[in-house]
């Protein structure tokens, strides 16, 4: 829910921001931005990249390497070619988490045995025909979509009590990942996984289940690392989710209030009679998530406490507080305490940011259960520069949303706290995806921290910021803008981190998850699908609608300005290359709120297509442009719809706003996806050296 949840958002240090402020006081330049030449600039694109001559027997192209070895199911990943030698060395190699088995690759500073296993394994497999087998195909194919992409963390120079606390959190990590893969249903495949078919052992990994989720692939029910099976999410029964509008179903339940707490599983009343042909005579009743996987949560408790005892640091009393808290919910499936205890920790008093437990509902179909997760990362001191730039209006940024709005919405008073940035060190669970990841979050989603503002917003400074994602962007980017408008494409990644601050920021604004209207909330009145996407529509939106205003206040400069709008359309092109449905018909929240404002802007003149014009990539035939006069007129307007929507609960205008948008033909969405996808998306993986 309160998430920026697979958003190709990047993140940069506010130095960036700072000088970017700077400019703004000093008056904005006249002339476009010269496009950006970094490094990521330069380097060759991962369908057209080319090792250079080696010699030696670890010669292989690099993206070639990690991909294969990720098909492989082998934790193991070459970083960069540092010394540009087209060969894989020692200093090069990374250890990677999550995997069946750990990576040992080196000893006393050069490759072993092991790698060299390894690398004997990966070269056989490039070299190897492609499968004939069909069902391998798709695996092959379902792979080849995500880019292999490493978040490392190198934690040596830590302090043993340091160290102590991430062998815990990566205990943790396995524990929850554990437990999520119950919830999908996955763990409960586990024992059918063809053992000699590793693609279905990366995909089955991967992807939390044994189907198929890549924009290319899902819809074919024969993709699946098991063939002939349909996986079931274990919250809900699995005779229930054989109708595919069983989502329906339960929200017109009389019992529905109950049923859909998002803290419980929805299970099969006990038999009081002979069986009936109908399973579901008997009847549905909701299990409290401690008692539905009460194994898997006592272990994670036990393991919480253990780091909370370690934690000896007095400067750490936060973080052990909410250690302890967090491991007492496990066991009593009360998230408030956890709650209060977490929104003590900041940027300020502790140097981790941990998150555990239950949270966010886009993981399932019907889009209200709370998914478990561990988001585990140090905390970036640079976000307090940025948080003391906007704590002063966010009253202002209320009452402006508020008064844009209109009856019946009311100014509320609202306090809360601006991103923290994080680097992330690992994530588990639902916390990471088969594609993309996180780079926003606010958080709690329900309960009283939520209701009255005292909940925390991160955006993670250190996802999609390498040299390899950085290139596929900009040159997605160039196939569907105009020379002109990718002038203002930035590859530096202060405009994306600008949405991200007040994407988060506007969650918290305006007719929130609490909010009531005539006694419904968002989720009772549209369904959970419909509110979940509304709600991000309304953030993302807001994400746009505030950059006039810190403009007008001299905090970002009028380049700044554009290259956001800018940003913003490119980041609506990623989600709509996604699809728009689920397989099971479930709305995508993110690529529909990114074809409703494509859309709406196209329909105000903000966005214009031409389908002769030149892409910028001197290649491409059809291209967007934009209008930056009618820009902010355009976001003004979507604002105040959206807005308007949630404030009612006005299904009919929802509907119709989805229907024009998602399921018309104003947005050209099969050029659009056709061109995202001719690169794959950011798959992350995880390695961290103590």
């Amino acid at each position: 829910m309160n998430t920026s949840r697979l958003s190709v958002l990047h993140l940069v240090p506010l130095a960036l921001l700072t000088v970017a402020a700077a400019a703004a006081c000093g008056g904005a330049p006249t002339t476009p931005p010269a496009t950006s030449t970094t490094t990521a600039d330069k380097l060759p694109t991962p369908s057209t990249a080319t090792a250079p001559a080696a010699a030696g027997k670890y010669a292989m192209d690099r993206t070639v390497f990690n991909e294969t070895a990720f098909r492989l199911n082998l934790p193991v990943y070459w970083m960069a070619d540092t010394n540009g030698n087209g060969a894989v060395d020692a200093d090069e190699v990374r250890s990677l988490l999550f995997y069946p088995s750990e990576g040992n690759w080196t000893e006393a500073g050069k490759l072993n045995d092991a790698f060299d296993k390894a690398f004997s394994q990966i070269k056989s497999a490039q070299a190897a025909a492609m499968p004939t087998d069909a069902r391998q195909k798709l695996l092959r194919d379902e792979l080849a979509q995500g880019a292999t992409t490493l978040v490392y963390s190198d934690l040596k120079s830590g302090t043993d009590e340091e160290k102590t606390l991430v062998r815990h959190m990566l205990k943790v990590a396995r524990m929850v990942d554990e437990l999520y893969a119950t919830q999908t249903g996955a763990k409960q495949l586990e024992a059918q996984l063809p053992k000699d078919e590793p693609a279905s052992l990366a995909v089955y990994r991967r992807n939390w289940t044994t189907k198929c989720v890549a924009p290319k692939t899902e819809k074919d029910a024969t993709c699946s690392a098991i063939a002939g099976v349909t996986p079931a999410v274990s919250v809900y029964p699995a005779e229930l989710q054989k109708d595919p509008k069983f989502c329906a179903t339960l929200e017109k339940h009389p019992d529905a209030k109950k049923l859909l707490e998002p803290f419980t599983a929805v299970v099969l009343k006990p038999w009081t009679t002979k069986p009936s042909a109908d399973p579901l005579q008997a009847g549905l009743m909701a299990l409290p998530y401690s008692e539905a996987y009460k194994a898997q949560m006592t272990s994670i408790s036990g393991e919480l406490k253990a780091a909370a005892d370690d934690v000896k640091d007095a400067k750490e009393a936060p973080l052990k507080a909410y250690l302890l808290a967090a491991s007492k919910s496990f066991t009593t499936n009360d998230w408030l305490p956890a709650d209060e205890a977490w929104s003590k920790m900041n940027a300020t008093n502790s140097k981790w940011y941990v998150r555990v437990g239950a949270d966010e509902v886009y993981w399932e179909p019907c889009s209200h259960k709370a998914g478990f997760h561990l988001a585990f990362a140090k905390i970036n001191p640079d976000s307090l520069t940025w948080q003391e730039k906007l704590n002063p209006v966010q009253t202002e940024m209320e009452t402006t949303l508020a008064a844009h709005i209109g009856s019946p919405y009311k100014a509320r008073k609202v306090s809360f706290h601006l991103p923290d940035f994080i680097d992330i060190v690992v994530n588990s669970g639902d916390s990471r995806h088969a594609h993309g990841g996180t780079i926003g979050q606010s958080l709690p989603n329900w309960g009283k921290v939520a209701a009255e503002g005292r909940g925390r917003t991160v955006a993670m400074s250190n996802l999609f910021n390498d040299p390899d994602s950085l290139t596929r962007r900009k040159t997605q980017a160039e196939s569907l803008l105009s020379k002109d408008a990718i002038a203002f494409y930035s590859s530096t990644p202060q405009a994306g981190l600008l949405t991200t601050i007040l994407h988060e920021a506007t969650h918290n604004l305006g007719p929130a998850h609490e909010y009531t209207f005539k006694g419904q909330t968002a989720e009772k009145a549209f369904g959970g699908g419909m509110a979940s996407m509304l709600e991000e529509l309304k953030a993302q939106t807001g994400g746009l609608f505030y950059v006039e205003m810190l403009k007008k206040k001299g905090i970002v400069s009028a380049e700044l300005a554009k290259q956001t709008y800018t940003d913003g359309v490119v980041w609506a092109f990623g989600h709509i290359s996604r699809g728009m449905y689920t397989e099971g018909g479930a709305r995508k929240a993110y690529s529909q709120l990114a074809a409703i404002q494509l859309g709406f802007f196209l329909d105000e003149g903000a966005l214009a297509w031409d389908a002769n014009a030149p892409a910028a990539n001197g290649t491409d035939k059809g291209a967007f442009t934009l209008n930056f006069d009618k820009m902010v007129p355009a976001v003004d307007k979507l604002m105040k719809v959206v807005g308007g929507i949630k404030a009612k609960n006005d299904t009919a205008a929802a509907l119709e706003l989805a229907k024009k948008y998602v399921d018309g033909t104003v947005v050209p969405q099969a050029v659009i996806t056709e061109r995202q996808l001719r690169f794959p998306k950011p798959a992350f993986v995880y390695g961290v050296d103590l």
